[in-house]
């Protein structure tokens, strides 16, 4: 049973984001999985965030050095209301600014 999925530096973009996704509303054995350098903008955080809305099982997600900016912070942060077993975001290296830092700072005001 697979639990740890690496597919950094895969330039896997949105497209493949979205593939991801949809894979992860349905999984339940992956516990990490690492996307860190794969030109993930935007649209590939919302397919993730959605994913993470639905998913029980991922504890560990690594988004290092993508471009998801303020509106994928938003989406993630939205998602981690949702969520209940994600203990790890990385995040490091997105072109988050100053809006997506407060959706995290509102989200993280509630999380339990």
């Amino acid at each position: 049973t697979l639990t740890t999925l690496d597919l950094g530096a895969n330039k896997i973009g949105d497209v493949g984001a979205q593939h991801l996704g949809d894979s992860l509303k349905h999984n339940t054995t992956l516990t990490i999985l690492n996307l860190r350098f794969n030109e993930i903008g935007q649209a590939g955080a919302q397919y993730l965030g959605d994913a993470l809305k639905h998913n029980t099982t991922l504890n560990t997600l690594d988004l290092d050095h993508n471009s998801i900016g303020d509106i994928g912070a938003q989406q993630l942060s939205d998602a981690i209301k949702h969520n209940t077993t994600l203990t790890t975001l990385e995040l490091a290296s997105n072109k988050i600014g100053a809006e997506g830092a407060q959706h995290f700072g509102d989200t993280l005001k509630h999380n339990t």
